[in-house]
């Protein structure tokens, strides 16, 4: 499989079965995320745990971040 911009030809994997989409990382550079991964993102060390003492497992990633197809 050739090396394509549409979102919809970015499969990886053995079977084909990760889709991918691009989200803007710091300083505008443009990087490829599980297609799950494009609403929220994984919490840095610092934001690992809520007040309460619970794991936080996703933060909420802002729509801007998203690059559009």
């Amino acid at each position: 499989m050739e090396q394509t911009n549409s979102l919809e030809d970015n499969y990886m994997g053995k079977t084909g079965t990760t889709k991918w989409g691009r989200i803007k990382h710091r300083k505008g550079q443009i990087i490829m995320v599980p297609q799950s991964e494009l609403d929220y993102k994984r919490s840095g060390p610092a934001q690992r745990y809520t007040s309460s003492g619970a794991k936080r497992r996703k933060i909420a990633r802002s729509p801007k971040a998203v690059v559009k197809a």
